[in-house]
């Protein structure tokens, strides 16, 4: 059953501006292993990773209803890419499924998170 969905569009030029101005902004968002993913990145690749990441989190606390904050933080979920290059959440503070996608543009990034809990 689904009990939860967040989507969330976040513009790539913002996000790079942010890295540039607050360089610890990476380690705020993303978890340690999210980190080491990212720095194998460069130019508009590593922009376009911090901010699906940024933007994939954001829509998981809309799917939670909480949004991101004292409830649900940036740390509590960690989204990895599988084998195949899916992203995948490997830690998160609900308890069932959380299923993620993450697409881009030349400018954008958007994601979806939904929740389903059950079967």
């Amino acid at each position: 059953m689904i009990v939860g969905t967040g989507i969330d569009i976040t513009d790539l030029a913002r996000v790079a501006a942010i890295v540039d101005r607050q360089p610890a902004f990476l380690e705020r968002v993303l978890t340690p292993d999210e980190l080491a993913d990212y720095r194998q990145f460069t130019g508009p690749r590593a922009v376009e990773f911090i901010a699906g990441r940024w933007s994939a989190k954001e829509s998981y606390g809309k799917a939670m209803g909480t949004g991101i904050g004292r409830r649900v933080g940036f740390q509590d979920i960690e989204i990895r890419d599988n084998s195949a290059g899916r992203p995948v959440v490997l830690r998160q503070p609900f308890e069932g499924i959380a299923h993620v996608s993450i697409s881009h543009t030349a400018t954008v990034v958007m994601s979806q998170v939904i929740l389903e809990r059950g079967q």
